[in-house]
């Protein structure tokens, strides 16, 4: 069998996941498929280049030599890909090509972008890993990613990339099932789903190590089921999960969602471009849809009130309101996280 580029960013796609499984999820097909392909290269090379445990895949040592010859070639090849579509397209008119981890506000901000970019041809990349966005941006296939960032998991951003803080701290809320004894109360302490089982994507940058910092950090240990959150979705309405959310998601009827005490989960949210590119217009229009998605839900705008933040008023230039201060209901507006391809979050 003779390598190709597509097996050299199967190797690289299983390295940086670490497991073949979320590999295969990655470059979108099955880990059957996967594994066959990988079986196949390594008996093309003779060896083993990774192995596997019940941990997931480390590479071996001629793994490690293989990958830093393919990475190059891969992101060499991307980059080929990328120039050529960029000078075919620079004859056609502007473009601008948007990465981004899974939102509620993306459909608010592509409406606002294309009516404030008229003739622009805007392109959108929804992916899961927000570390894969941030390369893709370093390597010119993307113009710009709006990512979340799972406090105390730094993500690794490129040297040189511009960042911008739309939201330094977004709490993450709970979903959970309407008959829930938790739903009746406006507020959900960790200790009351210390007995539930706890529905999160690991594919998710960060999203499993920041829930487990946070369990130990309360001293609970809820079972933890694995799994993509349109699952999860299914699970929660059933009453057999609960599962984190981002607090700008729109209502469900058939599930309910509240603040946890004290924000223990909690997301940065970042918006990150090439060096030198004017994202002025671009990281307003992002601003102006979240603050509207965040006003649009109740129980999240009941929060930004509570804390002040200035998300919860009106656009500047329109007039002045005061801060008032709901009290805590539990008819706060109920929400659950899109299906990954992917997200912002724990959610």
């Amino acid at each position: 069998m003779e390598l190709e580029v597509r097996h050299l960013r199967a190797l690289c796609a299983i390295a940086d996941a670490g497991s073949l499984h979320r590999a295969a999820r990655t470059l979108g097909v099955s880990q059957p498929a996967l594994t066959t392909q990988l079986r196949r290269i390594e008996n093309a090379l003779g060896a083993e280049l990774f192995s596997r445990g019940r941990t997931g895949c480390r590479p071996t040592l001629l793994g490690r030599a293989v990958l830093s010859r393919a990475r190059p070639l891969v992101d060499g090849m991307s980059a080929l890909v990328s120039d050529a579509k960029a000078e075919a397209a620079a004859a056609e008119g502007p473009r601008l090509r948007i990465g981004c981890t899974a939102s509620r506000v993306i459909g608010g901000w592509l409406r606002r972008l294309r009516l404030r970019l008229p003739g622009t041809d805007i392109s959108l990349r929804v992916d899961v890993s927000a570390h894969a966005l941030l390369r893709a941006v370093d390597a010119g296939r993307l113009d710009v990613a709006f990512v979340h960032e799972v406090e105390g998991c730094p993500l690794a951003v490129p040297e040189g990339l511009e960042q911008r803080v739309l939201v330094d701290r977004e709490p993450q809320f709970i979903s959970l099932a309407r008959d829930h004894p938790a739903a009746a109360l406006p507020v959900v302490d960790l200790a009351d789903l210390a007995a539930d089982r706890w529905m999160v994507d690991p594919t998710v940058d960060g999203e499993w190590d920041g829930l487990r910092r946070v369990f130990a950090e309360a001293g609970v240990a809820p079972a933890v089921l694995h799994g993509d959150y349109l699952t999860a979705a299914s699970l929660v309405v059933l009453g057999e999960a609960v599962a984190p959310c981002q607090p700008t998601s729109g209502p469900r009827d058939d599930m309910a969602i509240r603040p946890l005490r004290d924000d223990p989960l909690a997301v940065r949210l970042l918006l990150v471009s090439r060096p030198g590119a004017d994202m002025s217009a671009v990281y307003g229009e992002l601003e102006a849809a979240y603050r509207e998605a965040a006003r649009g839900v109740a129980g999240y705008h009941q929060w930004l009130l509570r804390h002040r933040s200035p998300l919860a008023l009106p656009a500047p230039g329109a007039p002045p309101q005061e801060f008032p201060v709901p009290a805590d209901s539990a008819e706060s507006v109920d929400c659950f996280p899109p299906p990954r391809p992917r997200a912002e979050s724990l959610s």
